[in-house]
């Protein structure tokens, strides 16, 4: 049996760290692999490894010998799910590794809009305390978080515990729920519709999967909904923004900032409209990978192999 890891560099470049499949089947491990590459290094293979490396209907379909497709992530929309249902090839990805890192993440950049600790040291490594007669300097407004309101659009996993960390903070939480499920009957958190979150909210997070219902949900009617001093957090998916519309409104001063992790097109490309947007910080696609949220995932992911192979495939998303 043949496994194809075809883009292991992301989540971890050392071969070794993948010793874990090298029991289960001839292993072919690649770093990254290009369109052009792929049907050859795919070909014979049983089980297929992605990361973000796209799994399209004619790409499945050309590759008869694969029965299952495990997603080292989160989000699947890197896989057609429907053409791999339609073959009978289930799809697993890992749903719970990145819960604490992403949630922290988001509270660093959403700290980082509120305090501006960076250009605060700055200015201090370039010698503006030293030359100004005041004990304290501020460079910027600051902002507490305390009494304001948190919305957050995906009430999943990392949805619920940023939900956790903004009550610590002392914040008020509403949320959005793309699926209108109620997971949990505990939940105490108020749902409202997305244009109310936006309405409504002092900051919003954005922590839903990318579908054709969440693509492009933050537009230009909704932000002109939203409070003038109104800050956007994207640690999910970039698509989940139009990203013309989101510069517009910062350029305008229609909300305070933004501060985004993820992008539509990765790596960004020069002619983003973000990058020259005011009031706007970029990382580089990074919540998820503490050491910590990696080698929980690789490990899941090498479980969902194993119970692919004993018959009971869990994390199955198609």
């Amino acid at each position: 049996m043949k496994i194809v890891v075809l883009d292991g560099r992301t989540l971890n470049s050392d071969r070794t760290a993948w010793a874990g499949l090298d029991s289960l089947g001839e292993v072919a491990y690649y770093e990254v692999s290009q369109p052009e590459d792929v049907l050859e290094r795919a070909a014979g293979a049983t089980i297929l490894v992605t990361n973000k490396f796209p799994l399209r209907r004619d790409l499945i379909a050309k590759l008869p010998d694969l029965k299952f497709i495990t997603v080292t992530a989160t989000g699947f929309d890197c896989v057609d799910l429907d053409a791999a249902r339609e073959r009978g090839i289930p799809v697993s990805n890992v749903p719970e590794y990145s819960t604490y890192s992403v949630a922290q993440f988001t509270f660093a950049l959403l700290l980082e809009l509120c305090q501006q600790v960076g250009l605060h040291a700055e200015a201090v490594k370039a010698g503006e305390w030293t030359n100004q007669p005041d004990f304290s300097l501020r460079k910027t407004p600051l902002v507490e978080l305390a009494g304001k309101t948190l919305g957050i659009a995906g009430y999943g996993r990392i949805g619920r515990r940023v939900a956790d960390v903004a009550s610590a903070f002392g914040m008020n939480v509403v949320a959005y729920r793309p699926s209108g499920k109620v997971d949990r009957e505990s939940d105490s958190v108020a749902t409202c519709t997305l244009d109310e979150l936006f309405e409504r909210s002092d900051v919003v997070s954005l922590h839903c999967p990318l579908t054709d219902t969440t693509k492009g949900m933050v537009n230009r009617e909704r932000l002109q909904r939203a409070r003038p001093g109104m800050l956007l957090i994207n640690t999910a998916r970039g698509a989940l923004i139009v990203e013309q519309d989101l510069a517009d409104a910062l350029n305008a001063g229609e909300i305070a900032g933004a501060a985004v992790d993820v992008v539509t097109r990765e790596p960004i490309p020069a002619d983003n409209p973000l990058l020259k947007a005011k009031n706007c910080l970029i990382t580089p696609h990074i919540a998820w990978t503490t050491n910590e949220a990696r080698e929980r995932l690789l490990e899941s992911s090498i479980a969902n192999i194993k119970a692919f192979l004993a018959g009971k495939p869990v994390n199955v998303v198609n």
